[in-house]
């Protein structure tokens, strides 16, 4: 018996080792057939003594585990997506915009290939993995570590203690993304568009068994708290996780100027079709991480990375119909009608046509043959119509004159390309500010997603935004309409009485005034503090706000003398939604007013993103690296090198139990 345990314990390591060396290394030192041997054998030997289960044996990746939904995970630091570039000219002007925010003349870059397939962040903790999640809203995403498990690229068990945090890329390969659509189509089963689809789906699965028999594959290339280890350079992040074990792209280089990016850019591009993997750009990003703080973020993105993406591919097609659709704002948008066409690995078959000129410029016609693309890989246009294809069935465009919902004569602004249905009770318009108002990053009303919105406005249980607050009333008669079920209404209206407790910059957000995003709504509530100071705030006093401009402050005013907003607003408020900034009652007063600081470890009572939401509201600045200028330094349990550094530097140390009593 012991003999058998030792040859279990014996074949666990051998496994291991050869899973690196084929899904990491790329260079096997045994044959398939071999591999599959010892694994059978370990199987067979793990079932005779069931004492010896262990989660992360190699036989594990075969799948098997069943999970009955997926848990939302809240990321410990927000998943940001990236600006992107299209041209060398935005390269070249984001180096300029990085020069001058670090005073630097010189300025270091990595650049990398940028994977397209499923963004996935794995947590480890006492050397093994903890959790894998999906990006999801960047925020908050899908805990899918059943699924990842059966990854053999990513390993299970690494040689440190420390908790960190890597993100990278779930992708599957060019060849085995032509074995899965061949085998689908043997079975009579839909094919898939691309890979990056078929990674997304399969991740998606709640039997793993299906995840494991699809060969997903992960490159990884962010190594979240690197600099709890002493890292400050990317580059040496990722020469880190390679010695962790885990798979990073080596098509990567550090470049001593912008010259340098664009010319691996260039070399790249001719190498794409040769890889068997997609890639949709390059990602270039500063190489030293102490300099990523100073350049600063937006609400979306870092400022101190770009994604360049590569030219969309063109594909001839049919354009049949030209519609229209009517957006919260009142702006009509022509959209072409295609034949369905494959593009980029997905098939189109409606494409922006932006607005009347766009189309005029192009000289686009009904029953014309038309060129389109994804811009940036993504977004379906229609880049020319083909006018040498005519055969005299083509259909000359003309404008619309009226609102295809509600029939009121349409508008263009002095200006402005765009034309505008200037009815505010335009069902269409209603309907859009609705699903707006609801939509996460607004006043996240869960279960209220575009069709239960329609659904609800076309029965007529909601005409504005402030009926969202009287559907209690309608509960008996909502539980009765089909495909609704009294659990499914009862946790919408919870979420619809928790959202009054949001904070105004969410509210702000979520009222669609014109040209204020997330990022300009939490400026002003931090400015203003209450939706009633804002509401008599003068163009003036909004100007002189940082970051709010001439345009922004015009329609700020004009959406709050507008008296049908200000009577749906009052309703609001007598309903009980809050309109009172919640970052705490004087910043100017705060203990962290000003502060710069850093959280290390793991908090007990909140995650990553809770604190820093928390700190912030306060005034404070929060890091990620420690230097002499730091203030504070939060302490979690097992905290990295922050800890000792902050001691060195004499740095004041926060404890958890402290920090609770200064937030109260």
């Amino acid at each position: 018996m012991e003999k058998e345990i030792n040859r279990i314990k014996e074949l666990r390591t051998l496994l291991n080792r050869y899973n690196y060396e084929y899904y990491v290394l790329d260079n096997s030192s045994i044959s398939d057939y071999e591999f599959d041997m010892l694994m059978n054998e370990l199987i067979a030997l793990e079932d005779k003594h069931p004492n010896m289960y262990d989660p992360d044996s190699p036989s594990r990746r075969v799948g098997g585990e069943v999970v009955s939904k997926f848990n939302k995970i809240t990321h410990k630091r927000d998943m940001l997506s990236l600006a992107n570039a299209f041209d060398f000219n935005s390269i070249r002007d984001f180096d300029q915009k990085i020069r001058k925010a670090t005073s630097l003349e010189e300025i270091e870059y990595i650049v990398e290939l940028k994977i397209d397939g499923l963004a996935m962040s794995l947590d480890y903790i006492d050397g093994k993995l903890n959790y894998g999640a999906t990006r999801g809203n960047g925020i908050e995403g899908e805990e899918v570590t059943h699924n990842i498990k059966t990854i053999r690229s990513i390993p299970l068990k690494v040689k440190t203690k420390e908790p960190f945090e890597v993100r990278g890329e779930v992708f599957l390969s060019k060849k085995n993304f032509e074995k899965l659509n061949k085998l689908r189509k043997e079975n009579n089963e839909s094919l898939f568009a691309n890979p990056r689809n078929a990674a997304s789906g399969s991740i998606r699965q709640l039997d793993s068994k299906v995840a494991a028999s699809r060969n997903l594959d992960m490159f990884c290339y962010t190594f979240v708290n690197a600099s709890d280890f002493g890292i400050t350079k990317q580059s040496e992040a990722l020469d880190r996780l390679d010695e962790l074990g885990f798979k990073t792209n080596k098509e990567r280089r550090v470049c001593r100027d912008i010259d340098e990016v664009i010319k691996f850019i260039e070399e790249q591009s001719s190498k794409r079709d040769n890889l068997d993997y997609e890639i949709d750009g390059i990602v270039i990003k500063v190489n030293d991480m102490a300099l990523h703080d100073k350049i600063g973020y937006t609400a979306k993105t870092p400022k101190w990375s770009i994604a360049y993406k590569f030219p969309a591919s063109v594909v001839k097609t049919k354009l049949i119909d030209i519609i229209y659709t009517v957006g919260r704002t009142g702006k009509i948008t022509p959209n072409a009608v295609l034949e369905p066409a494959l593009v980029a690995g997905s098939i189109v078959s409606r494409a922006t046509l932006h607005n009347e000129d766009f189309i005029k410029e192009r000289d686009i016609m009904i029953n014309d043959n038309v060129i389109i693309r994804k811009a940036g890989d993504v977004i379906p246009e229609v880049v020319k119509s083909v006018a040498t294809d005519r055969d005299n069935t083509q259909i000359k465009f003309k404008m619309i004159e009226y609102c295809p919902k509600c029939d009121s004569k349409l508008i263009r602004r002095d200006g402005e390309a765009a034309h505008y249905c200037p009815n505010n009770d335009c069902d269409a318009r209603q309907v859009e500010k609705i699903i707006h108002y609801c939509s996460k990053l607004a006043m996240d009303i869960e279960g209220m997603g575009e069709k239960v919105v329609e659904d609800l406005y076309n029965l007529g249980f909601i005409k504005r935004i402030d009926e969202i607050y009287s559907l209690y009333r309608h509960r008996d008669e909502l539980v009765k309409l089909s495909g609704y079920g009294e659990k499914s209404i009862d946790n919408m209206l919870t979420s619809i009485e928790d959202s009054k407790n949001n904070s105004l910059e969410r509210l702000l957000f979520a009222l669609g005034i014109g040209e204020i995003g997330q990022k300009t709504s939490r400026v002003l509530a931090k400015e203003f503090k209450t939706l009633a100071n804002l509401t008599i705030a003068s163009i003036e006093d909004l100007k002189a706000v940082k970051d709010i401009g001439e345009v922004s402050s015009l329609n700020i005013y004009n959406y709050f003398k507008d008296e049908s907003n200000i009577k749906m607003i009052n309703n609001l408020i007598e309903q009980g939604v809050n309109t009172v900034y919640l970052g705490r009652e004087s910043e100017t007063d705060s203990f962290f007013s000003n502060k710069s600081v850093v959280v290390t470890g793991t908090l007990s009572n909140y995650s990553r993103s809770e604190i820093k939401d928390k700190l912030e509201g306060l005034g404070a600045n929060v890091v990620s690296s420690v230097s002499k200028n730091l203030d504070y330094l939060i302490l979690g349990e097992n905290p990295g090198s922050k800890l000792d550094k902050a001691k060195e530097l004499n740095i004041r140390i926060i404890e958890e139990i402290e920090l609770i009593e200064l937030l109260k």
